[in-house]
This record gives C-alpha cells, structure tokens and sequence, in this order.
C-alpha cells in the first residue's frame, strides 16, 4: 500500500513496542524513518490526517479515542473507506480504486493507502 501505508503500520508497531510515548510521536518518528526528517513527503498532511482521524474515533485497535487532528475533509475520507469496508469485507481493492468507490470528486492523495493497510494487517476495529 505504498510508503505512506507502510508509514502507518510502523507507527502502529511504535505504539505496539511501547517504544513511542504517544501515537503522535510514533507518526513523527515513523514518517522520519520513512522520508526524511522534514521533507514534504514526511510532513505530507492527508495520509497523516486520514490515520489520526481513524484514531480520534476509535477505529484503530490499541489506540485510544482522543483529540489528534484538526483535519474535516481527510478524517471523514479515512471514516467513509471504513465503512465501504465494513459492507464490501470481501473485496480488496487498491487505494485508488477504493477511493474511486467512495465518489470523493478530489485527487486521492495517498489517504486510502493508510486506511487500506491498516484494515488489511487487522488494525481497524470491524
């Protein structure tokens, strides 16, 4: 699912190891391991947007519901891919295609890659 999908579940081994005191910091040091301390792509938005909102509401096992992100628009992407999931279980698409099935009329921007890979290593409550 791509850097940023692989990204989210570095973060969740971070959390899982304990070796992160918090989600945020697991993002921040997984996304530095991934891209580069400071680069575009490290400080890229929707991806992390999309994993935090997820969190936020409670979706993503072994992390607690709480405030993350300010994001509307990639938080409810990350939460609308869930659902289709949760009613499509038996088809594994790719981000693109997934994005495409939910009608979202804007560029996908690596949002389906987190969410994708997190349903697909068993992350996301179902």
């Amino acid at each position: 699912m791509g850097k940023y999908g692989d990204t989210a579940l570095m973060t969740m081994k971070l959390v899982e190891s304990q070796e992160a005191s918090s989600p945020l910091e697991a993002w921040e040091r997984a996304s530095i391991h991934m891209f580069g301390a400071g680069t575009a792509s490290q400080k890229k938005g929707c991806p992390k947007s999309a994993f935090f909102g997820l969190c936020e509401e409670g979706f993503v096992r072994g992390i607690e519901p709480g405030s993350y992100t300010t994001s509307v628009d990639n938080k409810a992407y990350a939460l609308q891919a869930v659902e289709w999931l949760k009613k499509n279980p038996s088809l594994s698409p790719k981000p693109t295609q997934l994005w495409k099935a939910l009608h979202i009329p804007k560029s996908h921007n690596n949002q389906m890659d987190v969410v994708l890979s997190l349903w697909n290593h068993g992350y996301i409550d179902r």
